[in-house]
C-alpha cells in the first residue's frame, strides 16, 4: 500500500480533555454529495455528524443512516468502554444540563492521511480503528484490528442507526424501523422511506439482539453553541459479539451501506481508495506537504450530480450545495491546481447549461429543484475560470471545446449585463455595472434575514467592475484567437479604466470606495477591493495597487483570512457566534473569510514580487493557515474565522473556496518561489 501524505497526527490533551478534543473535527467524502465526520475523540457534536451522510439523489438529499459504532469489552473481569459523548437536555434559555462520557481516555492518537484512523489502549488491549468509503457509493467501513496480550477479550461493537435529513434531529418516536438479522448482518428498512434498504454486515463474530433499543439524548454541542435544538437519538437493535483470545491479534470489520452491491472486502476497499488518492497526488505533481494536503481537501469538494451526469462542486461541508460564484472562484485551485481537467471542463459545461438571460445560477438548492439566479458576480466569475481553464490547459482542443459550447454563453453574458438583465443588473453610461435594488442580495455579501438586508451593496460594487473588466478583457483575447474583431470589447474596456480610476479611487483613506451609490460613495474599508489588483487583467497604476494591498493588510488581515470589515468601522462585529440572527449580522462585518487569502497572496506578490524578503512575509502571513491544518476540521480550511483573536474558525469546517483559492495562490505564486 502506498503512504498517501504523511499523515497528521492530534495526541495529548486535545485528544484528553473533553472540551479540546471536540473542538477539531474530521470528514471523508464519498464522490457523490455523501459524507462522514465526527469530533477527533468520537464525540458527535453537531446534526452533521455521522458515519454514513449518504446521498440520495446524488449530491443532495442527504440522510443520516449511521450515526456511529461504538465499542467496548470485557477482559478479566474488567469493562472497557470507547464510548465518547455528551448526554443532556435539549438547550433551553438560560442554560442547559449536561455529562461527559468519556471513552476518549482510552484513546492515544488520532491520525488524518485521506482515511481516519483511531488508536486505543486499554488494559492489555490495543485498538486500531479505520473508516473509508467505497468511493461513489454510499457504502462505508469501519475496520477494526486489535491485539490483546492480556486474558480473553470479548468485544461488543453497537452501531447506531438513524434515518433523518442531515440538518435534522431524531426523537425516540421519529425511529421506527422493520429490522431483521442473521449471524453476520443487520437489515432495517426505515418506515418513513421503505425504499431504502440499511444493511451492516459484519465480516466476524455474531450479531445478536440488544434489551437497550435506543441511544438517547445524545447532546450535540456546536448547536448549542449556535443555539439550536440539540438533542439526538438513534436506533440501537443489535450489537455484534466478537471474542478474541489471549495473546493473539484479530481483524473484523462492519460495513454500512444502504447500495444493492458493494464490496465486502475491506481490506480492497482500503487499499482501493489509497490508490484513488495517491494517484490524485501524483497527478498534481506537488513535492510538498501543504500543497498535498489541500489537493486532497480539493477531492472532498467534487462530486458527482445525477441531473447532469457530470462533476459538480460542493461550495462547503457538511451543509452547502453546489453555488456558482463559489464553484467559479474555487475551480481553480480544485480542479486545475490539481491538473484535474476533465473535471473542469464537466464543472464549465455543467454550468453553461443553465445559464439564463445572461446570468449563471447562484445555487442550486438542496431538493434538486430549479437553480437560483439571484447573483450579479457568478457569471463574471465564469470568465475568470474560463481564462484559467485555457491557461492552465492550453491546447487546440480545449480552445475548440470553450468555442463551441461556452463561448456563445460568454457572448451572451456580455449582451446582457450591457443590455440589462434581472435583480436590476446593468450597464451604466460611463461603462460601470450597477446591480441590486430592493431586497435583493447579488454580490457575495448576500446576507438577508426578513425584510433586513444587512450589507445591501446596490450601485455599482468595486469588485464586480473589477471582474467586468477582467470579463472583457477575457472577451477581447478569445475574440483574437477565434478570428473575429476585438474591437468592441476594447474601447468598453478602455471606458471601463478610465471610470473605474475616476470614480473609485479614494484619496482620503489611499484606497478604493466599496460602492458606488446612487447618491454617495461607500467608504467603508472591505477586502472586495483587494480583485482590482489580484485579477488577471487590471485597471490601476502600480503605485495605487500597492496602497489598496498596504490598506487590506494592515486593516484586514487576521490570519487565516481577510475581514469583511475593517476594525474600527461602527458596524464591525469580531465575533461570529449565537443564534442565526446574531451570527448573519456579523457574517460580512467582520468575520474573516479564508478565501479571500487566495486573491490577498496574490495581489501582495504582485506588488512586492518574488523577493527573498517577500517570500519570507509570505510564508509568515500563511503559517496560521497551515496550523490551522490541525486545529479546525483536520486536512482542509474552513468558511470564516473570528475578526477577532484567536481568530476561531467558524461555519462550514470545510469550504471549497478556501481550499481551492489558497492551493491555487500557494501554487501559483508561492510555491515557484520558495
Amino acid at each position: 500500500m502506498e503512504e498517501t501524505m504523511k499523515p497528521y497526527h492530534v495526541t495529548g490533551d486535545a485528544l484528553s480533555v473533553f472540551k479540546e478534543g471536540i473542538s477539531r473535527e474530521w470528514v471523508m467524502t464519498n464522490g457523490i454529495g455523501g459524507y462522514a465526520g465526527s469530533s477527533v475523540i468520537g464525540a458527535h457534536t453537531r446534526k452533521h455528524h455521522g458515519y454514513l451522510i449518504a446521498s440520495l439523489h446524488p449530491p443532495v438529499e442527504r440522510y443520516v443512516i449511521l450515526s456511529k459504532v461504538t465499542e467496548r469489552f470485557t477482559s478479566g473481569g474488567a469493562v472497557f468502554d470507547f464510548e465518547t459523548s455528551q448526554r443532556g437536555e435539549n438547550y433551553k434559555e438560560g442554560g442547559f444540563r449536561s455529562e461527559c462520557v468519556e471513552g476518549q481516555k482510552y484513546l492515544k492518537d488520532f491520525a488524518y492521511d485521506g482515511l481516519v484512523h483511531f488508536s486505543y489502549q486499554a488494559g492489555d488491549c490495543s485498538v486500531e480503528k479505520t473508516l473509508c468509503f467505497e468511493h461513489g457509493k454510499n457504502t462505508i467501513a469501519v475496520s477494526y484490528e486489535i491485539t490483546n496480550n492480556g486474558a480473553d477479550a470479548v468485544f461488543y461493537f453497537t452501531p447506531l442507526f438513524n434515518y433523518r435529513a442531515h440538518h435534522d434531529g431524531s426523537s425516540v418516536s421519529d425511529l421506527k424501523f422493520e429490522t431483521r438479522h442473521t449471524r453476520h448482518h443487520m437489515y432495517l428498512t426505515p418506515e418513513k422511506n421503505k425504499e431504502i434498504k440499511i444493511r451492516l454486515i459484519a465480516t466476524d463474530g455474531e450479531v445478536v439482539e440488544r434489551e437497550q433499543r435506543f441511544d438517547e439524548n445524545m447532546q450535540l454541542q456546536t448547536e448549542i453553541n449556535v443555539e439550536a435544538d440539540c438533542i439526538d437519538n438513534n436506533f440501537t437493535p443489535y450489537e455484534v459479539k466478537y471474542t478474541v483470545p489471549a495473546g493473539k491479534k484479530r481483524k473484523i470489520a462492519l460495513i454500512c451501506t444502504i447500495e444493492a452491491s458493494y464490496n465486502r472486502n475491506v481490506e480492497e476497499t482500503i487499499e482501493n481508495e489509497y490508490r484513488r488518492l495517491n494517484g490524485i497526488i501524483k497527478t498534481a505533481g506537488y513535492r510538498d506537504q501543504f500543497a498535498n494536503t489541500l489537493v486532497l481537501a480539493a477531492d472532498q469538494f467534487l462530486a458527482y450530480r445525477q441531473s447532469t451526469g457530470l462533476t459538480t462542486v460542493l461550495a462547503g461541508l457538511p451543509w452547502f450545495t453546489d453555488w456558482g460564484r463559489d464553484t467559479m472562484i474555487a475551480l481553480t485551485g480544485l480542479t486545475l491546481a490539481t491538473k484535474r481537467f476533465d473535471e473542469a471542463r464537466d464543472i464549465l459545461t455543467t454550468f453553461a447549461m443553465y445559464v439564463k438571460d445572461g446570468l449563471v445560477p447562484n445555487m442550486f438548492p438542496d431538493e434538486g429543484t430549479e437553480p437560483l439566479y439571484n447573483t450579479v458576480d457568478a457569471s463574471l466569475w465564469y470568465f475568470y475560470a474560463v481564462h484559467k481553464f485555457l491557461t492552465y490547459s492550453d491546447t487546440p482542443k480545449n480552445y475548440a471545446y470553450v468555442k463551441e459550447h461556452i463561448y456563445p454563453k460568454l457572448k451572451e453574458i456580455i449582451e446582457a449585463y450591457k443590455n440589462g438583465t434581472g435583480f436590476s443588473i446593468f450597464m451604466d453610461e460611463d461603462g460601470l455595472i450597477s446591480a441590486g435594488s430592493g431586497l435583493d442580495q447579488v454580490t457575495w455579501m448576500d446576507v438577508r434575514v426578513g425584510d433586513w438586508v444587512a450589507t445591501p451593496r446596490h450601485g455599482k460594487p468595486v469588485e464586480i467592475n473589477a471582474l467586468w473588466y477582467n470579463a472583457l478583457k477575457v472577451m477581447e483575447s478569445l475574440s483574437v484567437y477565434y478570428d473575429e474583431d476585438p474591437e468592441p470589447y476594447h474601447l468598453l474596456a478602455e471606458q471601463v479604466r478610465e471610470s473605474f480610476n475616476r470614480e473609485f479611487w479614494n484619496e482620503e483613506k489611499e484606497c478604493l470606495y466599496d460602492v458606488l451609490e446612487p447618491d454617495k460613495k461607500d467608504d467603508k474599508v472591505r477586502p472586495n477591493q483587494i480583485y482590482a489588483v489580484s485579477l488577471p487583467y487590471t485597471m490601476m497604476s502600480k503605485e495605487r495597487e500597492k496602497r489598496v494591498v498596504e490598506k487590506v493588510k494592515d486593516e484586514l488581515y487576521a490570519g487565516c483570512g481577510l475581514r469583511s470589515l475593517a476594525p474600527e468601522d461602527p458596524d464591525y462585529h469580531g465575533v461570529y457566534s449565537g443564534c442565526l440572527a446574531k451570527r448573519d449580522a456579523a457574517y460580512h462585518q467582520g468575520t474573516a473569510w479564508g478565501f479571500l487569502l487566495g486573491g490577498f497572496f496574490t495581489a501582495y506578490i504582485k506588488v512586492y514580487g518574488h523577493s527573498a524578503q517577500t517570500m519570507e512575509r509570505v510564508k509568515e502571513m500563511l503559517l496560521p493557515v497551515q496550523k490551522h491544518l490541525t486545529k479546525g476540521c483536520v486536512g482542509t480550511i474552513a468558511e470564516i474565522f473570528d475578526g477577532n483573536a484567536p481568530h476561531t474558525s467558524r461555519g462550514c469546517y470545510g469550504q471549497a473556496w478556501s481550499v481551492g483559492e489558497i492551493l491555487r495562490a500557494y501554487t501559483e505564486d508561492i510555491l515557484p518561489f520558495l
